[in-house]
C-alpha cells in the first residue's frame, strides 16, 4: 500500500463549526416555528444544505420556492456567524498534520460538502497547506455519493487506494468506502466504526502513525 494523499473533511475534522450550523438552523426554525433541538443538529452531520432543510421541516409543506429562501436565508446566517472564526479555531492536531504531510512531499485535499469551504479555510489560515479544494460546488451528487472525494483525488492525480479520507460522519465514510478510499474516522464508533481505522482526534496524530496504520 502506498499512501501518497489524505482527503479531510472541514467540519468535525479541521475546525467546528457544528455550533454556527446549528445556531443557523436553530434561528430559521425559530422564524418557522419549527422546533428544533441541538440532538436533531447531530443528524444533520456531513449531508447536504437541501437535505438538511427536509430533515429539520418534518414535512412540513413548503413550495420550491420556499426551500430555497430559507435555504438562502440560513446560509447567510451562517456566514454571519462564520466571521468569528480565526486560526485559532483550527482544531488539536489539525494543522501539525498537514505541515507533516507538506513536509513528506505527500498530498492534501480538503473534501467538504459545505460551499463555505474556500472562506473557511481562508480565515483559518490553512489554504496554503492544501493542493486541492472540493466542496458543495464541485459536484452534484454529494455524500453519501463518492463523486466530491473521486473529484478531490482527481485534482491530487491520485487514485483512491493511494489516498486516506479523514471523516467525522456516518455519510462521509460510507462516501469514501464507496469510492474505493482508505478511511480515518474521527469521534465515537457507533458513528464512524465502519472506517478502516477510528480515532477519538487528530489531537497527538502524527503522520508516521497513520502510514504505518494504512501500510
Amino acid at each position: 500500500m502506498n499512501i501518497k494523499g489524505f482527503i479531510f473533511d472541514l467540519d468535525g475534522v479541521l475546525t467546528d463549526t457544528a455550533e454556527y450550523h446549528y445556531r443557523g438552523w436553530k434561528r430559521l426554525a425559530d422564524e418557522l416555528g419549527i422546533p428544533f433541538t441541538r440532538q436533531e443538529n447531530e443528524a444533520l452531520r456531513g449531508i447536504p444544505r437541501r437535505e438538511s432543510l427536509l430533515t429539520l421541516l418534518k414535512g412540513h409543506p413548503a413550495t420550491e420556492e420556499q426551500l430555497q429562501e430559507w435555504m438562502a436565508r440560513k446560509n447567510n446566517y451562517y456566514l454571519e456567524f462564520i466571521r468569528e472564526i480565526s486560526p485559532a479555531d483550527v482544531l488539536p492536531g489539525a494543522r501539525e498534520l498537514l505541515e507533516e504531510i507538506r513536509a513528506a512531499g505527500l498530498k492534501a485535499a480538503l473534501g467538504s460538502a459545505s460551499k463555505n469551504a474556500r472562506e473557511v479555510i481562508e480565515r483559518l489560515g490553512i489554504a496554503p497547506l492544501l493542493d486541492a479544494v472540493s466542496d458543495g460546488n464541485s459536484v452534484e451528487r454529494q455524500k453519501p455519493a463518492p463523486d466530491l472525494f473521486l473529484h478531490a483525488a482527481d485534482q491530487l492525480g491520485l487514485p483512491p487506494w493511494q489516498c486516506v479520507v479523514v471523516e467525522d460522519a456516518a455519510a462521509g465514510i460510507e462516501a469514501a468506502l464507496a469510492g474505493g478510499f482508505w478511511t480515518l474516522g474521527l469521534g465515537p464508533r457507533e458513528r464512524v466504526g465502519r472506517a478502516h481505522l477510528v480515532l477519538p482526534s487528530l489531537e497527538t496524530v502524527r503522520l508516521q502513525q497513520l502510514l504505518s496504520a494504512f501500510g
